[in-house]
């Protein structure tokens, strides 16, 4: 069955309220339940083995029973599956399989990286596949539930399901945005360079101003990087300072032999940093040719093992 040739059709008069079920209650699971029983929805029970799961049903979603991934597919009519990337495949098919899943039964997983066909095993039986990533990050407590508030979602579904989709994000409090099927990869792979590719910048740039004998690395951090940041997203290319926009080569080589000498793996992290910004300064007309060369041969030098 081809969703995307209207194979499926949306139910006509669907419930306007569901049971709810989730597959791997962890930090997204948890709180995109709570968030649906907050819009009214019931949910009826959830999964997971850990006791962190257990305490976090508990404060979320009080008196909701933990059972078996199996169960919650007996006794749901919205199945929410928040497990790892590496493991959606397998349970799909599993499920199929066991003969668990139930026709007209919504199933919604949250991974970026996957569309609708994922879903396909539960797909030919009847189910009702969505794709619905929260564009944000989660600590599993209840001040996510605001933060969902005003949150993207990157949203993929077939055609007829498409109504479906938006009420459930819509009732969550987030956004929805349409990724297309085969988009999907790229779109998750954007997402993560910038979030967690982010994290282990600043947290480098953290260290390292604590190797200099900075104390709070976090305070002289804080309005510079919120600065960039928000230049970066009104201007992108045209936010870019500093010695690399400039083509301060002399500037970069101190950076890269004083890195090099504390913290050799941040170095290539530079490097390789530099020669994307100065690639990006280049293009957007910021980085004066000549003045560029000079940069180029220091970045050179350094990617081939010169100067430490």
């Amino acid at each position: 069955m081809d969703p995307a040739a209207g194979g499926l059709t949306a139910p006509a008069r669907r419930p306007a309220r569901l049971g709810v079920g989730v597959v791997g209650a962890g930090r997204v699971g948890a709180v995109l339940a709570a968030a649906l029983a907050a819009a009214g929805h019931h949910v009826v029970a959830v999964s997971g083995s850990s006791r962190t799961t257990s305490e976090r049903v508990g404060t979320l979603l009080p008196g909701v029973p933990v059972v078996s991934a199996y169960d919650v597919f007996e006794r749901a009519e919205l199945v929410l599956l928040t497990v790892p990337d590496d493991v959606l495949a397998g349970l799909v098919t599993g499920s199929a399989a066991a003969g668990v899943v139930q026709a007209g039964q919504l199933l919604v997983h949250t991974s970026g990286r996957f569309g609708v066909s994922v879903l396909d095993p539960a797909t030919r039986l009847g189910a009702l596949p969505l794709a619905l990533h929260p564009v944000m990050t989660f600590s599993g407590t209840i001040t996510d539930l605001s933060r969902l508030s005003g949150a993207v979602f990157g949203v993929s579904a077939p055609q007829p399901l498409r109504p479906v989709a938006e009420a459930l994000v819509l009732e969550m409090g987030g956004e929805p945005v349409w990724v297309a099927e085969q988009d999907r990869p790229l779109y998750h792979a954007a997402l993560a360079h910038a979030a967690n590719h982010l994290v282990t910048l600043v947290a480098s740039a953290a260290d390292l101003l604590r190797l200099a004998g900075v104390g709070d690395p976090g305070r002289m951090l804080a309005p510079l990087l919120s600065a960039a940041l928000e230049g970066a997203l009104r201007s992108g290319d045209l936010a870019l300072t500093g010695p690399v926009s400039r083509g301060d080569a002399g500037t970069v080589a101190t950076h890269l032999d004083q890195i090099g000498r504390v913290y050799p793996a941040g170095r290539a992290a530079y490097l390789a940093l530099a020669r994307l910004s100065a690639d990006r300064a280049l293009a957007a007309g910021l980085l004066d040719p000549a003045r560029a060369e000079a940069l180029l041969e220091v970045l050179a030098d350094h990617e081939t093992g010169g100067p430490r």
